[in-house]
């Protein structure tokens, strides 16, 4: 039976070598540094976290997380960093590593995703926080959305037209009189390793969020994201 470490916190950062959109997109220089030297930097700024430990199938990003300051215990398998393998399986192979050799998993784990560089330290701490006082099984970021499904947003329905993605009750007329909905981003998420290695998903659990502001919310995908982050960086600098 594996033990807990009640002081400790640990974020991991999921980095696979292939990325079809945006080639060598993980360690592609951001303003003179790897994209996923940023997400590193940010965790080993926040004081609540006490390791930071990189899974990737790729030699040569786990040389740059190294380079910048990184754990890199293991090498990810390559059954789990294909385009289709679910990064919950990453999740759960790294906490299933540590319990292995170390015997023991953290009382706390994050996940911080490489793409999304403009995450302050603050949104960190407020992540945790909810994380704390919510009593969720998980945590995790949102912004406002630009689309809402019950207003301005439209699928293919089975007759070949467009409907919208969700039908409201009554007639809506302004997009302000529609449910709020946010997106998800992928700033941080905030869980319990217990949590990831009994259950398949993150709907597995209940859910609190934190918001973040849409510019500091920029989930890079495509070259279009990567010039965008630029900018605001090269802005903000």
């Amino acid at each position: 039976m594996s033990q807990t470490n009640k002081d400790e916190i640990v974020s991991f950062i999921f980095a696979r070598g292939g990325s079809k959109g945006l080639p060598n997109k993980n360690i592609k220089p951001l303003l003179g540094k790897p994209l996923i030297a940023w997400t590193i930097e940010q965790a080993k700024s926040c004081d609540q976290i006490n390791r930071v430990i990189v899974s990737t199938d790729s030699t040569a990003i786990a040389e740059v997380a190294i380079e910048y300051g990184a754990e890199v215990p293991f090498m990810r398998p390559a059954e789990l960093a294909t385009d289709e393998s679910p990064e919950w399986l990453s999740w759960q192979h790294a906490l299933n590593y540590l319990n292995n050799t170390e015997g023991c998993l953290p009382k706390i784990m994050l996940s911080m995703p490489t793409t999304a560089p403009l995450r302050s330290n603050l949104d960190i701490k407020n992540a945790l926080a909810e994380y704390k006082i919510s009593q969720c099984d998980v945590v995790i970021s949102m912004t406002d959305s630009h689309r809402n499904p019950y207003f301005n947003m439209v699928k293919i329905g089975k007759s070949g037209r467009l409907e919208r993605v969700i039908n409201p009750t009554s007639t809506l007329v302004r997009r302000q009189d529609a449910p709020v909905v946010y997106d998800m981003t992928t700033v941080v998420y905030v869980t319990s390793p217990d949590f990831v290695l009994k259950n398949n998903s993150i709907f597995d659990g209940t859910i609190s969020g934190v918001l973040i502001p849409p510019e500091r919310a920029i989930d890079i995908d495509t070259s279009l994201d990567f010039r965008i982050a630029e900018f605001l960086l090269s802005e903000g600098q």
